[in-house]
């Protein structure tokens, strides 16, 4: 029954400018989240990610993994020949092709643990990627393998974007962008089961960052048909400059962050006999 269910809330892109950081934290710091994905690829990360583990008692801190913004942590001549991460389309189509150059993908991979860890000083509670890059052909077993190199099975859980046909019908909002991430996704979940990996069950949180909607409608659609853990994605923060140069999705953070810190998050998980909790508690147990 619904009222047995945990539900996860999760902010994406912490780190990613000082304003969205603050945003967040404020969320977590009245309860609403119980998990936060750490970018560590920008210049805000080591003050960030210590100001984070502050405030961060009730929620899982987690390796946001990027392959797509702003720059990595090394070279990759081939896969990033300017500097700088390439467009997620192109990512996508690489990855279908079988194209990416997976000794670069394998050494960023590690690279970004390592600075999540050096800050951190303990391994991510779960891992996702930027526009779902972990869920993508060779980049998932790159990942898994390196996961499984540092010792995490049992230990780490991983989110899981493609949810079930049947949920996302039920929901009926934003099923273009469920349905291709599910696509994308095939074969992820089989493969972090097989190695050992536990999952979110239920996945939701999609939006078309239009700041013309009401997020609260939008929010009311992700917890229809929820999954016996599930997990719903969300982006709230403040806007600064910072954020306008590398991201454009500006405005609906401060609308999204505004409805997260309202009475009516608490009404509608009420309303349905939600509760919110840590994935990782439940995955462990």
């Amino acid at each position: 029954m619904a009222k047995d269910r945990i539900v996860a809330i999760c902010a994406d892109d912490y780190g990613i400018s000082y304003g969205v950081s603050i945003g967040i934290l404020e969320a977590l710091d009245a309860g609403r989240l119980t998990a936060v994905s750490a970018l560590v690829t920008g210049p805000r990360w080591p003050a960030m990610g210590r100001e984070l583990l502050r405030h961060s008692s009730d929620a899982d801190i987690g390796l946001h993994f990027n392959l797509t913004l702003g720059r990595p942590l090394g070279r990759m001549p081939t896969f990033a020949p300017t500097g700088s991460f390439p467009p997620v389309s192109k990512v996508i189509r690489m990855a279908m092709r079988g194209k990416l150059p997976m000794d670069e993908i394998a050494g960023e991979i590690d690279r970004q643990f390592d600075r999540f860890e050096a800050v951190t000083e303990r391994r991510p509670d779960f891992v996702d990627g930027h526009q779902h890059v972990h869920c993508l052909p060779g980049v998932r077993d790159a990942l898994l393998e390196a996961m499984l190199a540092r010792k995490m099975a049992g230990r780490a859980w991983l989110r899981n974007a493609a949810d079930g046909l049947h949920r996302i019908a039920r929901r009926r909002a934003h099923a273009r962008k469920a349905l291709a991430v599910r696509a994308l996704s095939s074969g992820f979940e089989r493969a972090a089961n097989w190695r050992g990996f536990a999952l979110n069950d239920g996945f939701s949180g999609f939006s078309d960052f239009d700041p013309g909607k009401d997020y609260a409608q939008s929010f009311e659609t992700y917890l229809r048909a929820p999954g016996r853990l599930h997990l719903i994605m969300c982006h709230p923060g403040h806007v600064d400059e910072e954020l306008k140069a590398q991201d454009p999705v500006t405005i609906t953070r401060e609308q999204e962050l505004a409805f997260l810190l309202s009475p009516r998050l608490p009404e509608m998980l009420e309303k349905r006999g939600l509760k919110l909790g840590r994935l990782s508690a439940a995955v462990r147990s």
